[in-house]
């Protein structure tokens, strides 16, 4: 049977076609990023590339394609052993590497020879990269955006989870990111994905909106934890969406943040060392101060202080310098995190795209 191939944006265009989509890069080519629904079947283990690429570069591109072979066909044995044994004839899959070449060709050939419809990404990873990196470009253009803005603690994240429950369309980044967004963002035992993998899920998140209908989003900075917001989609939010502003009681966003951030009560000193970075921008005496509340265990006072000291003026400044549009914000009020407060919020704001 004949190795069929399609390019990226063929791909792109239809990619339901394909029955699986078989990853044939390393685990840790696949663990930094990958097409979406890829399975990792190795065509070679990490090391094993490695020894194949200094045997390249140290004595020549034969003896390393003599010794790939080797190595590859022992793997790919395995994976045909380990897979296939449900797989009906007219089963089609997707196979890719880094750029299209030997290790998804090999793999592809064996499936093909088995009889089944393989198909072989061309220019692989590297061209679905590319197309991942161009679009990312253009979908936010045609997207209606509704910024959600709030300082912190007013519930901006609970409300797009209600949002999103309720029906409507929601792109949440901090959890496509895997972080909340400050210095204290981080996830307990969540490490954020890499930027190709973040950018990959945004990429998939915007293709799946809707543009006739609202796409609701938090007001972001540039990063969210160590990743970059994709600069288009950013400039979307800051010059053309709409802005609507949630306003919380003080108290209750003080409640909201000691729940949401709980588990540091019983890491006091690891809370601590994330605001180390915060030595900088408001001095030693300053961040020392928030410190000892933390390891003192009056939370409730020290995010009540982080807000006025830190976090509200921050926020505030950031709205006025990078949101064109926040003159004309409309505000809702929350009197809580509840789910009955959330529910009046996601109410006003189907009234306002109602009425728009």
């Amino acid at each position: 049977m004949s190795l069929e191939t399609i390019d990226a944006t063929a791909y792109a265009a239809d990619p339901e076609r394909f029955d699986a989509v078989i990853d044939a890069r390393s685990p840790a080519e696949y663990a930094e990023d990958r097409l979406p629904g890829a399975v990792n079947w190795p065509t070679l283990d990490d090391e094993e590339r490695r020894r194949v690429g200094t045997l390249y570069v140290q004595t020549s591109a034969l003896e390393a394609r003599k010794l790939g072979a080797a190595l590859a066909a022992r793997r790919i044995a395995g994976h045909l052993e380990a897979h296939l044994a449900d797989k009906p004839r007219g089963w089609r899959p997707l196979v890719y590497c880094w750029r299209g070449g030997q290790r998804s060709g090999t793999l592809a050939w064996f499936l093909s020879e088995i009889g089944f419809r393989a198909t072989r990404l061309q220019g692989g990873y590297k061209a679905f990269r590319a197309l991942v990196r161009q679009q990312l470009e253009t979908l936010p253009a045609a997207l209606a955006l509704v910024v959600v803005a709030g300082r912190t603690g007013s519930g901006k994240t609970r409300l797009l989870q209600r949002l999103a429950a309720r029906g409507e369309q929601v792109l949440d980044l901090e959890a496509l990111a895997c972080h909340r967004g400050s210095v204290l963002g981080a996830l307990p035992g969540t490490p954020q994905p890499s930027q190709k993998r973040f950018d990959t899920l945004v990429w998939e998140a915007l293709r799946a909106l809707d543009p006739a209908r609202p796409v609701h989003v938090e007001s972001e900075s540039a990063r969210i934890g160590t990743l970059r917001v994709p600069e288009a989609l950013l400039a979307r939010m800051r010059a053309h969406a709409r802005i609507v502003r949630l306003a919380m009681p003080h108290d209750a966003r003080v409640a909201l943040l000691l729940q949401d951030y709980a588990f540091f009560a019983h890491d006091a000193e690891g809370f601590c060392r994330m605001l180390d970075p915060l030595v900088a921008l408001q001095g030693h005496a300053r961040v020392q101060g928030w410190q000892a509340l933390a390891r003192a265990g009056r939370w409730a006072e020290l995010f009540a202080t982080l807000m006025a000291e830190h976090y509200d003026p921050l926020y505030e400044r950031s709205m006025q310098r990078n949101f064109a549009t926040l003159a004309d914000a409309t505000t809702i009020a929350l009197r809580d995190g509840s789910d009955a407060a959330l529910d009046e919020a996601v109410d006003a704001l189907q009234r306002l795209h109602a009425a728009a």
